[in-house]
């Protein structure tokens, strides 16, 4: 116990100790503002990234590629590997994998009765790529831009463009879900809802940039980067990935169920068969 109080006594210690000087040292010289620092972590106009030397893209999109793979590695070494040995008692890793499938399909179940086996698997794989996403950029990866400079690659999804193409896509299942069971009155009620996607993709972006933006604020300033950044920027990352997951999975699977809804002609049908 007392080794533990010692510890701890000494990591404050040379927190404080690293914060004072870091106050007398004071902000060094920047090559930018702090304006301009925010501003290319929204719009990404300076620090671009060169695809394979074709054409210069935004971070955010080398950031989607290496999730995306990723996602596609881990979920091929399980089906191989883990999926076949799965026992009647699970073990540890086969009772998770279990729990958050389980998770899924029964939020789709929930919100949509009647059609939900393709919804469960889309918020199960559209949760995880938010999930992975946002946590991506507390790895820190590396990459170098076209003027040389390094830089950390940030998450997927603060990059508007990623944003959009998840809330446009969530929208198109969606709409799927209309048509497979209503047909064009499906369509008809899936368009009332125009600014879905909108909502959905904005919502996205705005939350994870919040954060990025937070991060790169107290980053900026030497007599804030120690310790802070690291609290913030996992406490913002953690928040977001866990929100975001839920509130997205959420929406999509209460609309496709509100849309997917047989009609009322279509019930009577089926209970007079059923007769």
């Amino acid at each position: 116990m007392k080794q533990h109080k010692k510890a701890l006594a000494l990591w404050i210690g040379v927190t404080l100790i690293l914060l004072i000087a870091a106050v007398l040292a004071g902000s060094p010289g920047r090559s930018e503002s702090v304006q301009e620092t925010m501003r290319d972590a929204v719009l990404h106009n300076i620090n671009r990234i060169s695809l394979f030397g074709l054409k210069e893209v935004n971070p955010g999109l080398i950031s989607a590629f290496l999730v995306t793979a990723f996602l596609l590695l881990v979920a091929a070494l399980i089906r191989v590997l883990v999926i076949p040995r799965f026992r009647y008692i699970p073990g540890k890793f086969q009772l998770v994998l279990e729990e958050v499938v389980g998770l899924f399909a029964n939020m789709a179940k929930g919100s949509s009765p009647h059609r939900n086996g393709f919804v469960g698997a889309y918020i199960f794989a559209a949760g995880a790529y938010i999930f992975v996403g946002t946590l991506f950029e507390l790895l820190g990866v590396q990459a170098v831009t076209t003027h040389g400079q390094p830089i950390a690659l940030p998450a997927p999804l603060s990059d508007v463009n990623a944003a959009i193409a998840l809330g446009t896509l969530s929208y198109l299942v969606i709409l799927s879900g209309g048509i497979a069971s209503n047909g064009v009155k499906g369509v008809g009620r899936t368009l009332k809802e125009f600014s879905l996607p909108i909502s959905m993709s904005f919502r996205l972006f705005g939350a994870l940039l919040s954060g990025l933006l937070v991060t790169e604020l107290v980053y900026y300033y030497v007599s804030l980067s120690f310790v802070l950044p690291v609290l913030v920027g996992v406490l913002f990352t953690l928040l977001h990935a866990l929100v975001q997951t839920y509130v997205l999975t959420m929406l999509v699977s209460m609309y496709y169920g509100e849309v997917s809804e047989p009609s009322p002609a279509k019930k009577k049908k089926r209970s007079t068969a059923q007769i």
